[in-house]
């Protein structure tokens, strides 16, 4: 376990969190739009074209599902642009891998280019990334966002932060696995039976992936693809376009 962004959350149960939603007024208010944003990985330009798109009311609530850092041009400007935004970020896999590396120095956490964000983030980035939470859950619409997923027969509030983080398919053994790891298991969502209604990043897609139970809104930004915000309760989309493919 590495510190207190391992433990699930719903909205208003965490200082961090009950900070969040004091500033907003959104504790139990349905009033606004709840507005879900996919992997932004750095691309601030991007994140700050969406933000212009969206236009957030004070009613309203923006949960980014993980992994606003690495991989793309500035992960401290998506930081700056979540925190004037009043962003709920939830904790996605690179920022786990950061801050683990943070606590441990073991080199076996970092990949290609993450140093660059390492080096670059500054006190305040550290202890927005250790406030993240693994879930924002809202009863209303039976509805949990998550960055990776589930495994489908557990408890989603029991799950680990390395499951919910890092789960793409699910093997012949029932183990959660990354899709390059084993590209012929199905999806961790192929599975999923709900209740709840899941909204989740982590795997790019060319197209947002719908299932009854749950969508996938990572399109691979970073990739060259787009950004993508899930509005709800209408469940309208709202993408933009990569400038550029930033990550190869």
């Amino acid at each position: 376990m590495v510190g207190a962004f391992l433990v699930y959350f719903h909205a208003g149960w965490t200082l961090a969190n009950l900070h969040r939603d004091a500033i907003r007024g959104i504790i139990n208010d349905m009033t606004g739009r709840l507005i879900a944003v996919g992997d932004i990985h750095g691309c601030h330009l991007e994140f700050a074209e969406m933000l212009e798109l969206l236009d957030l009311q004070g009613d309203d609530r923006l949960v980014l599902l993980g992994d606003l850092v690495n991989r793309g041009p500035d992960s401290t400007k998506v930081i700056d642009l979540a925190r004037a935004a009043r962003s709920i970020s939830l904790l996605g896999n690179h920022e786990l891998r950061l801050l683990k590396y943070r606590k441990t120095g073991d080199g076996k956490y970092m990949k290609e280019r993450d140093l660059e964000t390492f080096d670059r983030l500054r006190p305040d980035d550290w202890a927005y990334l250790e406030a993240m939470p693994l879930t924002y859950e809202e009863p209303e619409l039976t509805t949990v966002f998550v960055h990776g997923g589930f495994l489908a027969g557990e408890p989603w509030q029991r799950q680990s932060a390395e499951v919910v983080t890092r789960i793409q398919v699910v093997d012949r053994e029932g183990k959660p696995r990354r899709r390059a790891d084993a590209p012929d298991a199905p999806s961790w969502a192929d599975l999923w039976g709900g209740p709840p209604y899941v909204v989740y990043g982590h795997t790019p897609r060319p197209e947002v992936y719908k299932l009854k139970w749950s969508i996938g809104i990572d399109t691979g930004c970073v990739l060259g693809g787009h950004l993508t915000a899930l509005i709800l309760p209408e469940k309208r989309l709202v993408q933009v376009k990569a400038r550029q493919r930033y990550f190869q």
